[in-house]
């Protein structure tokens, strides 16, 4: 069933499947948190690529059809078990279950491609915009597949170029889709939250088995104090245009704006989220120890890179940037030496301090148009 003939809201069944990519995330989480290196997290963004790019696959699926319906529905479920098995290997993905991730994610892909064949079936533009797809929807996981039987630099080669086709695949293949606005930018904010609950669950995993002195509970309050700073900063007004603007274009044109704006372009603000609650962890942990190199870089850089991606969204509709949001990401990216040499605890202060001044800035700066676009 077309987008345009079914309800727009997300189905509990999207909300399901969508369980199975929080576990994948956390377990993303979990290899970063074992590794902390720089290797570590070129492999762990590697593999959060490779799981973004098959959530989002599944989200213009459902964004297309009714997973509600016969078939559709089992194989949905279906693919729920093979990400299931892909989100068990994330942990040694780059090790003895290489393999078994590349396979279990295979099957995700296909599954996802065939699905989608179905649903095409009497429209031409989208079966050709399917095909294309197909090309890097096949390659790129066989290609991970047989990373799994290499190691070193080898592997991490044969993940980008997967990666690569990927992506590349998504951008030539804008033409054909069919958009249904409202439910594909709800489906997008939830996953947003999502990724923000996952930096909540790294506060109770850090303060696990620690006394609940003071520094631990100002560790936990001013992280949380950060969550919903970065909510705020997405869900007061950001999606809210997103959508607006989502459902004022039209045709290949808005699909290659969903397509930018979403599938693109929302990666790297779960990216972003990820990588706060690495820090996150690390923190609340050992509030008065500094933070290693890595977790210095991911407490500062995570929330800019989460901002700047807000700011790309804009510039892809508008061709407009917002400076107040540039300048918070450069404020963040020069605390990085104070992270490295201040207790973590002070280091997550400023990032605190840097997100809310933003917050407080754009609500008070500029409440009239806020209040215009809310109520709109």
């Amino acid at each position: 069933m077309a987008a345009s003939e079914r309800e727009e809201r997300v189905t509990p069944l999207e909300l399901f499947f969508d369980l199975v990519f929080v576990f994948a995330i956390t377990q993303v989480t979990s290899m970063l948190s074992v590794d902390p290196t720089w290797a570590g997290l070129g492999r762990a963004l590697l593999v959060l690529g490779a799981l973004w790019w098959a959530w989002t696959g599944y989200a213009w699926l459902t964004n297309n059809v009714n997973p509600d319906e016969g078939a559709v529905r089992l194989a949905i479920l279906g693919a729920m078990g093979a990400l299931l098995v892909v989100a068990l290997a994330v942990p040694n993905s780059f090790g003895d279950d290489g393999v078994l991730f590349g396979v279990a994610y295979f099957s995700v892909r296909l599954l996802h491609i065939v699905l989608f064949v179905l649903a095409a079936r009497g429209d031409r533009a989208m079966l050709g915009s399917v095909f294309r797809l197909a090309i890097g929807s096949t390659i790129g996981p066989v290609l991970i597949i047989v990373a799994g039987f290499t190691d070193g630099g080898a592997q991490a080669a044969l993940w980008t170029i997967a990666l690569t086709l990927d992506y590349l695949g998504g951008a030539f293949s804008s033409g054909g889709w069919r958009v249904s606005p409202r439910h594909f930018a709800e489906r997008h904010g939830l996953i947003i939250i999502i990724a923000l609950g996952e930096s909540i669950v790294a506060i109770g995993v850090g303060a696990r088995g620690e006394a609940l002195d003071a520094g631990v509970i100002g560790a936990a309050l001013l992280g949380i104090a950060v969550v919903t700073a970065l909510w705020w900063a997405y869900f007061d007004v950001v999606a809210l245009v997103a959508e607006r603007k989502l459902s004022e274009a039209s045709g290949i044109a808005q699909a290659a704006l969903a397509r930018d704006t979403y599938s693109y372009l929302h990666l790297p603000m779960v990216a972003g989220i990820v990588l706060f609650a690495l820090a996150l962890k690390r923190t609340l942990a050992h509030v008065g120890d500094d933070l290693d190199t890595v977790r210095a870089f991911a407490l500062c850089c995570g929330p800019a890179m989460y901002l700047l991606a807000h700011d790309a969204m804009r510039f892809r509709t508008d061709r407009t940037y917002n400076s107040r949001r540039l300048l918070t990401v450069v404020v963040l990216v020069a605390l990085l030496p104070a992270a490295l040499s201040l207790p973590a605890l002070g280091a997550l202060a400023g990032v605190t301090a840097a997100c809310w001044a933003l917050v407080v800035w754009e609500a008070l700066r500029h409440s009239g148009t806020r209040a215009r676009i809310r109520h709109a």
